[in-house]
């Protein structure tokens, strides 16, 4: 059975106590009962309440200094308090009570409906708060299973997709028949383009799960992305593949994640842009930030722009069916954790990606 919700009582006078349990008992309901200020405050330091119904006139401790000490701890600074009294209606006295946290005023003798009907709200509230909070936690254990799920099938999955690209290298490299080298050519393709999407499908995890961390050091954004041209141009000969830099293009950055990053949006815009030049410029001509801008031929539409960055979201351009959408998610992660930004436009025929990074990144 779901745990009862439970009220403080705090009023020095006993059967006052007795009155409010008789109004307010009942199942799924549980009034923890204190004489005192200081035996309220025991009660709160073991119990989380609904609400606290206070007497103002307590001896050693009142309603009004137990509210104040209520409001200074992180345990019980939340809690709503409704202050009990049976003095007549005084302004100073009404504003010391808000000013000492109460959300409201119940004056002796009390009517019953009223005072049931103003607890109540305050069990539903509160009610709700618990069952939000479950259905928070279930979904943050669902969502760390599906990560670990993730994680365990990348891992398991190279250990045979390396055999097979391996195979379909041997066959390439050894077979006499040209059917067969060109077999193996395409297994070894598909075997790449599958262990692409299992890193991205892990980046993905680790992102999500918040374990992704930067290794700084000196970095030349230019030959980076030098390198990963040639490796462009060695995989895809018809690719046209134009690279272009201005000024001092090295900063403080981890390098194998901003090859990451160029290679994602590079690859993106020979996948998906149409036959025409990819244009790289690295531009480091300001004295505290670099830009990379990758475009190419093609035109997106606005909402189609405005989703890109989130994962599993793909454009509609002719030739885009391959992928899962999760490379350009993954560059705008990578770029959010070096305090860059990532910028996109679509205009004149052209898709523009334009990346900002500070020279320096802080990695703790």
């Amino acid at each position: 059975m779901a745990e009862p919700v439970k009220i403080l009582v705090a009023d020095d006078i006993d059967q006052n106590l007795v009155v409010l349990q008789a109004l307010l008992e009942r199942p799924g309901l549980q009034l923890l009962k204190a004489q005192s200020g200081a035996q309220a405050l025991e009660l709160l330091l073991e119990h989380s309440v609904a609400l606290a119904l206070l007497d103002v006139h307590m001896p050693g401790m009142d309603g009004f200094e137990l509210a104040e000490l209520m409001r200074g701890s992180p345990r019980t600074r939340h809690v709503p308090i409704i202050f009990l009294t049976a003095t007549d209606r005084n302004a100073v006295r009404t504003f010391r009570g808000y000013e000492a946290g109460a959300v409201d005023f119940l004056y002796k003798p009390y009517d019953p409906h009223i005072l049931r009907s103003k607890v109540e709200i305050f069990v539903q509230l509160y009610e709700g708060q618990r069952q939000l909070a479950e259905q928070n936690e279930a979904l943050q254990q669902s969502l760390r299973m599906n990560d670990l799920f993730v994680a365990i099938l990348g891992h398991d999955l190279r250990n045979p997709l390396s055999a097979i690209m391996n195979l379909a290298e041997v066959v390439t490299r050894g077979a006499q028949d040209e059917r067969l080298r060109s077999v193996g050519r395409r297994i070894g393709l598909s075997g790449q383009r599958m262990a692409r999407l299992i890193e991205q499908t892990l980046d993905l995890a680790m992102m999500r799960a918040g374990k992704v961390s930067l290794r700084a050091g000196p970095v030349d954004l230019g030959e980076i992305c030098s390198g990963i041209i040639e490796e462009f141009r060695g995989a895809s000969p018809e690719a046209v593949l134009e690279l272009q830099t201005t000024g001092a293009t090295t900063g403080a950055w981890d390098g194998d994640r901003l090859a990451q990053v160029v290679s994602n949006l590079v690859g993106n815009a020979v996948q998906h842009g149409a036959q025409d030049a990819v244009r790289v410029l690295v531009d480091g001509s300001e004295p505290e930030r670099v830009r990379l801008t990758v475009s190419n031929a093609g035109a997106l539409d606005e909402k189609t722009l405005e989703r890109l960055l989130q994962p599993f979201e793909r454009g509609t351009q002719p030739g885009s069916t391959q992928g899962y959408g999760l490379g350009l998610f993954i560059v705008h992660e990578i770029v959010r954790l070096h305090g860059g930004s990532v910028h996109m436009h679509s205009r004149d025929g052209l898709t523009v990606f334009e990346i900002t990074l500070p020279r320096g990144v802080s990695v703790n």
